[in-house]
């Protein structure tokens, strides 16, 4: 049974599986009845260092930068509707493969032109983000956001990061910016110049 968060709870994911060292994040949403305009969501990850930013441009993973420099975080393909069960995007995160200098690996997703459309998470449900084990498929935690009424175009979900054990923890964020995906990347350090 995984282990369900809520905002601001954390869960070391070692804990539940043993040995822990590749997980897959698993996002997913439903969009509520709108005008008919199509919602695009789109996940992205950060690979940040002690100083919160990310270690470079190259560290911002998104559908136009599938993998990070060292292979240890994979962007799993751009789902465009949302329509159908199960994971609409996926961020695949190997521990064994990330550097030392990493501290958290932030995973977040987008509402693509959202500002634009006058879209924001008001109008998404059923929003969630779960951490599989890519050794068995299992699922060890699971968060679901509620955003009733939300004006964000942009929200990060979880952040994954080592404990000061060296076990693989997961934290629920539910932090969320209005100005979209260049108020966050911006946040973290990423030039969108």
């Amino acid at each position: 049974m995984a282990v369900s968060l809520s905002k601001g709870g954390n869960v070391s994911l070692s804990k539940e599986a043993p040995g822990l060292s590749s997980v897959t994040v698993g996002l997913g949403w439903d969009v509520r009845q709108t005008d008919g305009a199509a919602f695009d969501l789109d996940a992205s990850a950060f690979v940040v260092g002690s100083n919160d930013k990310v270690l470079s441009d190259a560290h911002f993973i998104f559908y136009n930068n599938k993998a990070s420099p060292d292979g240890s975080v994979v962007y799993g393909g751009d789902n465009r509707t949302g329509d159908g069960a199960g994971d609409d995007e996926t961020i695949k995160v190997d521990f064994g493969r990330l550097g030392a200098d990493v501290k958290k690996v932030v995973v977040a997703v987008t509402i693509h032109e959202g500002q634009e459309r006058r879209q924001n998470f008001g109008s998404v449900s059923n929003a969630y983000a779960r951490v599989l084990n890519d050794a068995d498929g299992k699922e060890l935690a699971r968060y679901d956001l509620s955003e009733d009424g939300s004006t964000n175009t942009s929200l990060i979900f979880v952040e994954l990061y080592r404990g000061p054990q060296g076990d693989i923890k997961v934290k629920a964020i539910g932090e969320g910016w209005a100005s979209g995906l260049s108020g966050l990347a911006g946040s973290l350090g990423v030039n969108l110049g």
